[in-house]
């Protein structure tokens, strides 16, 4: 049974944990010195950002997901979770709470664009470069019915 619930303090290191392993499963295309800058920045902020957790029954995190305002910042499932849901599970929760909620994705992360495209999300634009200025094209996704 998977439960959605926000996260605690005590979740931080998880939630990193989750992220370092979610990005080394899927994001082959960053270069080892991109992954280590990722790295420093997420774990400065990941711990202490309100994030919504799934977690198996004993409460243990193996996905979250992070919103700023109607914009879906982060999702990441711990890889050995893959596979049973939780990523959709998290987007409909976010869903709930921001009915036209959109995104970025990486564009070389396939598996993910195939994944949002089925969630519904439907392409508004296209950046050349990530958030940190990186060259790592993003594109731009809004929700627009499943």
């Amino acid at each position: 049974m998977i439960t959605i619930r926000p996260s605690r303090p005590e979740d931080g290191p998880r939630a990193v944990e989750i992220w370092r392993q979610a990005v080394d499963a899927t994001h082959h295309f960053l270069l080892p010195e991109d992954r280590a800058a990722l790295d420093a920045l997420v774990s400065s902020f990941l711990p202490q950002a309100p994030l919504w957790l799934a977690v198996d029954a004993q409460d243990h995190p193996l996905a979250f997901m992070l919103i700023d305002n109607g914009h879906m910042e982060a999702l990441f499932v711990d890889p050995i979770a893959r596979g049973q849901g939780l990523g959709a599970a998290l987007v409909r929760h976010g869903l709930s709470l921001h009915a036209e909620m959109s995104t970025n994705v990486n564009e070389q992360n396939a598996q993910a664009v195939g994944f949002y495209e089925k969630m519904g999300f439907r392409g508004t634009g296209r950046s050349e470069v990530d958030g940190q200025g990186r060259p790592y094209p993003l594109i731009h996704l809004k929700y627009g019915g499943a």
